[in-house]
């Protein structure tokens, strides 16, 4: 097969490589998409390298038909369109899944569309709603809203009737957010959230926090929150650390959680999948839910996507469909 690999100055070749075999309970999928995370960028740059075991190719979800079956998988069969969670392998022609980290491609979407499912509406799920504990009417901080992870979150919060306010960069970034359902939001190059996120929630603080930057946003984030409440901190683009009055996690008997989906057990991940099928893809078929795409590469141009991702100008997820 062939697969994008990675070469001694960072560049993105796709060369041939060796096709994987579905083991026991795994699945071997002939990928039609996959999706850019920054998770490739990071790990094209040698700062996060894959999990024991796991494909050393990029790529951390795919959407395409099942080609083999591995023995004891009974779910699934030869030609089932699916997308899938993986924790490698996606931006290659092949690649193998455990059984449990699959899901059907939603009725009504095409696999460029289902690629861009997997991973960001997991980890909206995993960390707001099986983390965080989210229960109705409880009101959420998205930073970053208008990323592939803020726009599977804002669907989830208006679906589950969480209210969201987000951060974002740009007014256009802004009012799509709004019309996906945000209730409110602030520029980021507009001053600190604080104030403006504490009128908005009431006494009451927000209730939970989805944080991919870190840094210097991490003692506004506990002003923020409310008795209770729990930040979740899934990323580091601001930075590794920040300043921080324990006294307020004490007095508001607050929760900080640091959370990556990429290397958590296989039993755990098929638990986030199983939760999804049941709580969240019916809604794909229903219309409360739908992929946010910016735009779409073929495959070989896997460097211009990347670099797209890097510049910190999309909306929603960047495609990359294969030949």
């Amino acid at each position: 097969m062939k697969a994008i690999v990675i070469d001694s100055e960072q560049q993105l070749l796709w060369q041939d490589q060796p096709e994987p075999s579905p083991g026991p309970g795994q699945v071997a999928i002939r990928v039609r998409a996959t999706a850019v995370n920054r998770a490739d960028l990071m790990q094209r740059a040698g700062l996060y390298p894959p999990p024991p075991g796991a494909s050393d190719i990029l790529g951390l979800e795919c959407a395409g038909e099942i080609s083999a079956l591995g023995s004891g998988v009974s779910q699934w069969r030869v030609g089932d369109r699916v997308c899938a969670l993986l924790a490698g392998g996606g931006y290659g022609e092949t690649v193998v899944s455990h059984q449990d980290h699959v899901l059907p491609v939603p009725e009504g979407l095409d696999f460029f569309e289902a690629a861009a499912l997997p991973e960001v509406f997991a980890t909206a799920w995993l960390n707001l709603y099986m983390l965080g504990g989210l229960q109705p009417g409880q009101k959420v901080l998205l930073h970053a809203g208008a990323s592939g992870v803020g726009t599977a979150a804002i669907q989830l919060c208006k679906g589950l009737d969480n209210p969201v306010f987000v951060t974002v960069g740009t007014e256009e970034k802004l009012e799509f957010c709004r019309q996906l359902g945000a209730s409110a939001g602030h520029l980021r190059t507009s001053g600190d959230f604080e104030p403006v996120v504490k009128e908005w929630a009431g006494k009451g603080g927000v209730a939970a926090i989805l944080d991919p930057v870190g840094g210097n946003y991490l003692e506004q984030n506990v002003k923020c929150l409310g008795t209770d409440g729990s930040l979740i901190i899934i990323g580091l683009m601001g930075g590794r650390s920040g300043p921080l009055d324990l006294g307020r996690l004490l007095v508001k008997r607050i929760s900080v959680v640091g959370s990556t989906l990429r290397s958590r057990s296989d039993a755990s991940k098929a638990d986030v999948v199983r939760q999804l099928r049941e709580q969240v893809w019916p809604g794909f078929a229903e219309g409360r839910f739908r992929p946010v795409i910016h735009s779409r590469f073929p495959i070989r141009e896997a460097g211009a996507a990347l670099a797209l991702v890097a510049d910190n100008k999309t909306t929603g997820k960047v495609i990359l469909e294969l030949e």
